[in-house]
């Protein structure tokens, strides 16, 4: 069992990095991830080791659905998002996450509610059209901005370098059918 949790955690280190391109099909995606972020390199494995962490105390966890949570690390700063069975499921989550050595801050982003399949699909579907317009935007590195929408509300997590950078990313997915409300986590660094 405990090979099988350091898979995971190893499995999650490189999907958090950008590395699950790399392993699917080439280094070229991983590599101008890395390249493309301006925070170093440094940072950018502090945060993704972060993410691990977070992610493994909440597997371990008997009182969190760790499949429903979504963890996003951005220069020390965690952003958990998803819908969640109860309250004490969201404190125990955030307390997990505020536990976690090098975390400064924990935006809490969970929600107590469940979705229908039909809320699911529709959420996919506005997850998938704000990805394909960040990637056709010029200036806009999309693979250092995470889209997670619930019930419609977009959460934006990640970084870039310009504030114009981030308006133009805010006004997608304000822009975008379907979308409630934007939710905004993306840091301006300029490394």
């Amino acid at each position: 069992m405990k090979a099988i949790l350091k898979l995971i955690a190893l499995m999650t280190l490189a999907v958090s990095m950008g590395c699950a391109p790399a392993v699917v099909g080439g280094g070229a995606a991983a590599g101008y991830k890395v390249a493309a972020d301006p925070r170093s390199t440094g940072v950018q494995l502090d945060d993704a080791t972060i993410t691990a962490k977070i992610k493994a105390s909440l597997f371990d966890d008997p009182l969190v659905k760790s499949r429903k949570i979504d963890v996003d690390t951005v220069d020390g700063i965690v952003t958990l998002t998803g819908l969640v069975d109860s309250q004490q499921e969201i404190d125990r989550a955030v307390s997990i996450a505020n536990s976690v050595s090098q975390v400064k801050q924990v935006e809490n982003s969970l929600e107590v509610g469940s979705m229908t399949m039909g809320e699911t699909v529709d959420d996919t579907v506005i997850g998938s059209k704000i990805k394909a317009k960040l990637i056709a935007e010029p200036g806009v590195r999309s693979l250092n901005i995470d889209v997670d929408v619930t019930k419609g509300v977009v959460t934006l997590t990640g970084v870039t370098d310009k504030p114009e950078i981030k308006q133009k990313i805010m006004q997608i997915a304000r822009d975008t059918d379907g979308v409630v409300r934007v939710v905004d986590n993306i840091t301006i660094s300029g490394n």
